[in-house]
C-alpha cells in the first residue's frame, strides 16, 4: 500500500490534484466490485469514468453507487473473446 500512496502522491502533484480529493478506499472498492461483477479489464476504465463523473459534479459516493449498482446487474462475460 505504501507504493500505491507514493505513486498517487506523485501523480497528484503532476496533475495538480489536491490529495484531499482522492478517496483511495472508495476507488479501490469500486474497481474491485466491477472487476468481480463485470470483468477485470472493466475495473480501470470504470474508475476513470467515476473520476469523470465526479469532475462533472457528481458526489464521489453517488457516482460510486451508480457504478456499483450497474456492475451488480451486468452479466459476467469472458472479455478475452
Amino acid at each position: 500500500m505504501r507504493e500505491l500512496r507514493m505513486w498517487t502522491s506523485a501523480l497528484e502533484a503532476d496533475l495538480g490534484i489536491d490529495s484531499d480529493q482522492l478517496d483511495y478506499e472508495l476507488i479501490d472498492a469500486v474497481a474491485r466490485e466491477v472487476g468481480r461483477a463485470v470483468a477485470d479489464p472493466a475495473a480501470s476504465l470504470s474508475a476513470y469514468l467515476l473520476g469523470m463523473a465526479v469532475g462533472r459534479g457528481f458526489s464521489s459516493c453517488e457516482a460510486a453507487r451508480r457504478v456499483c449498482e450497474r456492475a451488480r446487474c451486468w452479466p459476467r462475460v469472458d472479455w478475452r473473446d
